[in-house]
């Protein structure tokens, strides 16, 4: 019995009291899953996952009978809770936030002898509140639709589509019966409800028939794989047509054109070192490469699409949404950020990019293969 804990161990640690456990047990919340020789219960380390998640629901609300659903969803691991509970705790945060800042406001109000209206008092509560959350979770990484567009219609009359490195879902078409893979435990916990069945699987052995698909897509992952060649041959295996929304890395012009990677970031060019030429891209699907034009509003928050925004690369959360800034270090990061608010500040980054005001796209090396 040393890999378990006893009801009294998990009890002082968690917090509560042992009736508490008993409780759930006798519910069928949380069964432990041994006895001592004495009999007492004995807790695994899987049952204390699962008390975890029990107790975070608990905290945050929720009834007893929905948590048994919530815990006991055979759709959901130990990842995608964790996930679930993170993103409720965030907005549990930020919902506390907003209440407070609308508390401060009235405080104020009644110092000067302002006493607020009844319909003032109730937006603390109401629909003007979630607002006021919502506006703290920019979606960095949504579907840009003029360039899901251009992928949907690559596509072209494919009825099946395999999804490879599929992430969150995002470009995934609506009106097709797509399958996706995701290598990564975290992405797959991240994709909504509703969204496309999901295979953990990676690109390079992808686990179909040959020609399962009419279509097989990648978007913004091919830099992600061990071997991007080997992935984009397997693409080609298991469907008639292939679709890859990716970047020329051998296109030198293109990070002389982004300032970003010119005046502020040049370590980016050695994330460059070794990976495959345009023409080894294409060749590896038998395919051609069309060249995609940011739109200066772009919806999806890629390395490149706040070329006319330079503001928001200085928002954290922002880059966070992007692995370039973690591959090339912290201080590499730092130091570009630093730069360029300074620059911002000063309106020296103004004056050097002064003709991207009248541009509505960039020509910024991001390709679309098709074959």
């Amino acid at each position: 019995m040393e890999e378990h804990l006893t009801v009294g161990r998990v009890a002082e640690l968690a917090g509560v009291t042992i009736r508490t456990l008993h409780h759930y047990d006798e519910i069928g919340l949380l069964q432990p899953s041994a006895r001592t020789v004495a009999g007492y219960r004995a807790y695994s380390a899987d049952d204390v996952e699962r008390l975890r998640e029990v107790l975070a629901y608990r905290r945050l609300g929720f009834g007893l009978r929905e948590i048994a659903d919530l815990v006991d969803d055979p759709a959901t691991d130990a990842v995608a809770h964790l996930c679930r509970l993170r993103g409720l705790l965030l907005e549990q945060r930020d919902r506390a936030a907003a209440m407070v800042t609308a508390i401060d406001r009235e405080l104020e109000a009644r110092a000067m002898g302002i006493r607020t209206t009844p319909e003032e008092q109730l937006k603390v509560f109401g629909a003007q509140l979630y607002n006021t959350i919502g506006s703290a979770y920019p979606a960095t990484r949504r579907t840009e639709p003029r360039i899901a567009a251009r992928i949907w219609d690559a596509l072209g009359d494919a009825r099946t589509v395999l999804n490879v490195g599929a992430g969150t879902g995002s470009y995934e078409p609506p009106d097709r019966d797509v399958t996706a893979v995701e290598p990564s435990a975290v992405m797959r916990a991240q994709r909504p409800p509703g969204a496309a069945p999901c295979v953990a699987a990676g690109a390079g052995s992808l686990p179909f028939e040959d020609q399962s698909f009419d279509a097989a897509m990648a978007v913004s992952t091919v830099h992600h794989w061990p071997d991007p060649i080997a992935g984009l041959r397997e693409m080609k295996r298991v469907a008639r047509r292939v679709v890859v929304f990716t970047y020329d890395a051998d296109n030198t012009g293109r990070r002389e054109r982004f300032w970003l990677t010119r005046d502020y970031l040049p370590e980016f060019a050695d994330l460059l070192v070794g990976w495959p030429t345009l023409a080894d891209l294409t060749g590896a699907i038998g395919g051609r490469a069309e060249p995609v034009l940011v739109p200066w509003d772009c919806a999806d928050g890629f390395f490149e699409a706040h070329w006319r925004r330079p503001e928001a690369y200085l928002d954290e959360q922002v880059r966070r949404a992007v692995s370039v800034w973690t591959r090339v270090g912290s201080q590499a990061e730092q130091r570009a950020v630093d730069r360029l608010r300074e620059d911002l500040s000063s309106g020296r980054w103004a004056e050097r990019n002064r003709d991207l005001v009248a541009l509505d796209a960039a020509e910024l090396g991001l390709r679309l293969l098709v074959a």
